[in-house]
């Protein structure tokens, strides 16, 4: 079970989650190479983010701000992920995600060279997702669905504010946050890129998309 999938929205092409994690008891001693392997091979793909779950993802919060530091651009937003790699340190799970099936696709041929002994999933649209498994040589052995919301609809945010704030799976992104963003963006003081930056700063995991969340801000600036 993954928390990636509940992504919402029509825009499922160019988002993919490639993840490695170890299960307690089984093969979780002296994971922390294997993890950092993972990672190294999938670094050599241009993912668009990445991290672990214990140390952070490759765009971090910054511990010293004030109401002045907020435009600044002297500001620290990413690490790198070497980092992000040396930072793993015991059982945690190891994320990349992309833009491309393509560098889906090569990852999966590398992991699977690779055969570090990790239980190794994808998040992403299905026929994509297991067309990029076929070409690596891999058959799936299962298919897991989100079921999308149910319930009171009403009550959720706005649709592209919810395509955004589902990319957290853990919900650690702010409605508020991507209004106040979307919002900034359109006023011309800050660019999509920078507005996909602060976004992904709170999903510790690194799964947020800031690619695609930049194509999201870019059509909010008419959403007024």
């Amino acid at each position: 079970m993954t928390n990636t999938l509940h992504r919402y929205g029509p825009r499922q092409e160019g988002d993919y989650i490639v993840f490695a994690i170890p299960a307690r008891g089984i093969n979780d001693a002296g994971c922390e190479d294997k993890l950092q392997a993972f990672l190294r091979l999938a670094s050599r793909f241009n993912p668009v983010n990445m991290g672990n779950g214990k140390g952070g993802s490759l765009f971090r919060p910054e511990r010293s701000l004030n109401p002045f530091t907020w435009f600044t651009k002297r500001r620290r937003h990413k690490v790198s992920p070497n980092r992000v790699i040396e930072e793993i340190k015991g059982p945690c799970t190891a994320a990349a995600t992309f833009d491309s099936r393509d560098a889906v696709c090569a990852v999966l041929k590398a992991v699977k060279e690779a055969d570090l002994g990790m239980s190794v999933n994808v998040s992403g649209p299905i026929e994509g997702t297991y067309n990029a498994a076929q070409e690596a040589g891999i058959t799936p052995h299962s298919i897991e669905y989100s079921l999308e919301f149910h319930g009171r609809l009403d009550l959720l945010p706005e649709a592209p504010v919810l395509e955004l704030i589902t990319m957290c799976g853990h919900g650690m992104v702010s409605r508020h946050l991507a209004r106040k963003v979307a919002f900034l963006v359109k006023e011309g003081r800050l660019t999509s890129e920078e507005a996909a930056i602060y976004l992904a700063k709170p999903c510790v995991c690194g799964a947020f998309n800031p690619a695609k969340a930049q194509v999201i801000l870019e059509e909010m600036r008419h959403w007024w």
